[in-house]
């Protein structure tokens, strides 16, 4: 593989760039059968397109200054990919992944900022990872050069984390099982050769390259230094298949789905079949306890929890307003116990705001002389929106009852049943089709496939719940709170 890695490019690119980029020779397999171009196969080209939208709004002077920086090289490059060096910094890097997460409402949960923060976090602390070079390998600066790489060709990342198990019980104690897990084969002088499989990649075949990142549930055991490693590889390298679910875009109108036939992501399972990785593409290798700490070390959990705050506030306002509308819509919005329903929605979607405020307000200067968002407020955040989201979409389906199947298509306002439409379908304060238009977005969001995924998403997003809660009591300053009441019940 030609090693592109110190290949400097000209900044952003524009959506017909990215979309030229994805016509190569990427393997790609869903539905029984091989796609052989992603930007035009059924069911995936619509999310495709959305990608390419986002990517050509770097370029409108309407939100440029405002998702994008000049380099000190005058390389006009995505701001997600800028290191923070003051707490303003960390505010305009807010205002960016905000701006990014409005134009999905949430809903393309994994929009490119999200790994453009992780690789900026490690290359920002890439002296972490000098802790780890293995003979002549020179790790940190494999990571400065691809980020870089990265960041001024604009390309778009995803990732896995999760090695498949075989055996519960087994990975729950870190241990895998090489018949399936990701792992390394052998050395060679050009790289390692890795087989195996990983999840979850979502954004996949939409992606330019992906980064093989640390499970970071490895045992410290000299048997798992076969499966410690962190490298990035492009989607097209040979050996590397990724096997993709349906698709949840039916090819329906933006009217009859306007969700799914704008935001379907795609997420896949990587197959790994001998696979060489350049030395050049390695950032960790063969230290499990090394690669454990690599995402707390490097604060890159820190920053993609910052990424993640600002959609899912975006995500909760969305909700909200879904809410709202239907209120209006059906002129419940005087009824005390409506409300008391929807305002249940607005508080979790203020918490979400509140807790974002607080971790950027906070910011503070790491050991790498960087700034970070505030840790705590961001994982308070990540371990109550799981709990928050599915009980909005719940609220939704509650408000929505049987209306929500009382959905006739765009088409059905076009042909001879259109005047019975017209006339069965308003409510108090919405015109039929109005009515319809909004009650689909409802669908889509509370009872459709797309909408399910999103819930499904949202409850496992950083991992599962009770390790989630475990990892935060184990961060959480609890001396403090125990001093408190060992000095009161001390007192005279």
């Amino acid at each position: 593989m030609k090693d592109t890695s110190i290949l400097t490019g000209n900044g952003i690119r524009t959506g017909a760039q990215y979309i030229s980029g994805l016509q190569d020779d990427r393997e790609i397999w869903t539905m029984g059968k091989r796609i052989k171009d992603v930007t035009v196969e059924p069911g995936m080209s619509r999310g495709v397109s959305s990608l390419a939208g986002f990517l050509d709004k770097q370029h409108d002077k309407k939100y440029q200054d405002k998702v994008t920086y000049v380099d000190e090289d005058g390389i006009r490059c995505p701001l997600s990919f800028k290191t923070p060096k003051s707490k303003q910094d960390i505010l305009d890097r807010g205002k960016s992944y905000y701006e990014w997460a409005t134009w999905s409402h949430g809903m393309f949960g994994r929009t490119p900022d999200y790994k453009n923060a992780s690789l900026m976090s490690f290359s920002a602390a890439r002296s972490f990872l000098d802790k780890g070079t293995v003979g002549s390998a020179d790790f940190s600066t494999n990571m400065l050069n691809f980020y870089n790489y990265a960041r001024t060709n604009d390309q778009i990342l995803t990732h896995t984390l999760i090695n498949p198990s075989v055996s519960h019980k087994q990975a729950a104690a870190g241990i895998y099982n090489d018949t399936v897990a990701l792992h390394v084969v052998k050395e060679t002088d050009a790289g390692i050769v890795v087989s195996g499989a990983r999840l979850l990649a979502t954004l996949g075949p939409f992606a330019d390259e992906i980064e093989v990142f640390p499970s970071t549930v490895l045992k410290a055991d000299p048997a798992n230094i076969p499966f410690a490693f962190a490298f990035a590889i492009p989607i097209a390298t040979p050996g590397l298949k990724l096997i993709c679910r349906d698709t949840y875009d039916s090819g329906k109108s933006h009217f009859d789905a306007p969700l799914s036939s704008r935001f379907e992501e795609m997420d896949s399972v990587v197959i790994f079949d001998n696979v060489l990785v350049p030395w050049e593409r390695i950032f960790m290798y063969g230290q499990p306890e090394l690669c454990n700490k690599a995402f707390a070390e490097t604060n890159a959990i820190v920053h993609m929890a910052h990424q993640v705050a600002c959609g899912k506030l975006a995500k909760a306002e969305f909700l909200t307003g879904i809410l709202c509308a239907i209120a209006k819509a059906t002129g419940r919005d005087k009824d005390l116990a409506m409300k008391g329903m929807i305002s249940e929605i607005m508080m979790m979607t203020e918490t979400v705001r509140a807790l974002l405020y607080q971790a950027e307000h906070e910011a503070h200067e790491d050991q790498y002389g960087n700034f970070v968002p505030s840790r705590r407020p961001l994982d308070t955040q990540r371990n109550l929106f799981p709990k928050y989201y599915p009980r909005m979409v719940e609220m939704l389906q509650l408000m929505g009852s049987s209306s929500l199947m009382a959905t006739p298509s765009e088409a059905d306002f076009e042909n001879a049943i259109s005047a019975d439409v017209d006339k069965y379908f308003h409510v108090a304060n919405l015109e039929a089709k109005d009515r319809v238009a909004l009650y689909r977005l409802a669908h889509d969001v509370c009872v459709s496939g797309f909408g399910s995924r999103q819930t499904l998403y949202e409850r496992f997003f950083f991992g599962p719940p009770h390790l989630m809660h475990a990892a935060y009591f184990d961060l959480y300053d609890r001396d403090r709170v125990i001093d408190r009441v060992d000095n009161f019940l001390k007192q005279a």
